[in-house]
């Protein structure tokens, strides 16, 4: 999370992506492909930002082609509630072409 101080439960700065986040995009990828009924052989979070809510939701960027992109938010809840679909695709979005 960015040095910059946010309201509780606002959203993050955008940074860029790191492994940790890389995992949660790997993690829905085949939720995505089934609800897009398209696979993605290239599948690289670019950048994200992150919201804490009774667990934390993630809208990530992903690079699908080399100059193609898709927005996921991702829910993951909080480990002591067991679920076990720790992280759920809410929305996948096509971002604009200056995004």
């Amino acid at each position: 999370m960015s040095a910059t101080l946010r309201m509780r439960g606002g959203w993050s700065d955008t940074e860029p992506a790191t492994a940790e986040i890389q995992a949660i995009a790997d993690k829905v990828k085949a939720q995505l492909e089934e609800k897009e009924n398209k696979k993605y052989p290239t599948f690289k979070a670019t950048e994200y930002k992150s919201q804490v809510v009774a667990g934390t939701n993630y809208f990530i960027k992903v690079q699908v082609e080399d100059d193609d992109f898709v927005h996921i938010q991702v829910f993951e809840s909080l480990p002591q509630e067991n679920n076990p679909w720790p992280c759920t695709i809410i929305r996948p979005t096509r971002p604009s072409r200056t995004s």
